[in-house]
């Protein structure tokens, strides 16, 4: 099993799907990361040297799972599907012929994520299915699928920590919460956190489950009492 997790910027791996991701690595996965841009705007100063310090960040995060992350090294906040994108992201999926790519949703709140996503949608074509992450706080996404990642939240969390750069607490806050709330809401056991993801099918790839790791077990549905004087 190969899976190819595509990223706009250095830490978004980390914070939509890198549970996901650590399952996978634990089933013996196959993973390859690649980032669209070089994140030059994610921060204040010189902008060569921070996209320099958040290449390091990146790979340091990666390294968690033993891989070494791919950069496309396109300007951060310009990201647009154009044929220079479309014919990247081709050549990386011809290269690693996943059988599974995961990137952003393609209405997610940055211009960057969601130039990513059409960009693939195109580069995928017949090649690849494509699964799309989470959004920021789940702002307009609808999951149609739920990955249990209780196991793998430490790792996860040293991964977002790994971008100092970021102000990376806030992010680690804000992802277990919403990895709190996809687990409830798919009735994951108490204390389960989940990914959550949307899938769409597109010809020849109609259904994907045979290819996620498993979601969150779930609590039996017990029918309330009726009460004698009803």
């Amino acid at each position: 099993m190969k899976v190819l997790a595509l990223g706009a910027h250095p830490d978004d791996i980390e914070i939509f799907m890198f549970g996901t991701l650590a399952a996978y690595a634990a089933l013996g996965a196959e993973l390859t990361f690649a980032i669209a841009t070089d994140g030059a705007k994610g921060g204040k100063g010189d902008p060569v040297a921070l996209a320099r310090t958040r290449r390091q960040e990146a790979s340091a995060a990666a390294s968690l799972l033993g891989v070494e992350p791919r950069f496309l090294d396109f300007p951060d906040g310009e990201l647009i599907a154009d044929a220079a994108l479309i014919s990247a992201l081709k050549a990386l999926i011809g290269e690693v012929k996943p059988d599974l790519v995961i990137t952003h949703a393609p209405y997610d709140y940055h211009g960057d994520h969601r130039a990513l996503s059409d960009g693939v949608r195109i580069a995928a074509s017949f090649a690849v299915p494509v699964l799309h992450a989470d959004t920021l706080g789940g702002t307009g996404f609808s999951p149609t699928h739920y990955v249990e990642i209780s196991p793998h939240w430490d790792i996860k969390a040293q991964a977002i920590r790994a971008h100092r750069s970021q102000g990376p607490e806030h992010y680690v806050e804000r992802a277990r919460l919403q990895n709190e709330f996809r687990a409830g809401q798919c009735n994951g056991v108490s204390g389960a956190l989940a990914e959550a993801f949307r899938f769409e099918p597109t010809f020849p790839f109609a259904d994907i489950r045979a290819l996620l790791p498993p979601a969150p077990p779930v609590r039996p549905v017990m029918a309330s009492p009726v009460s004698k004087d009803n």
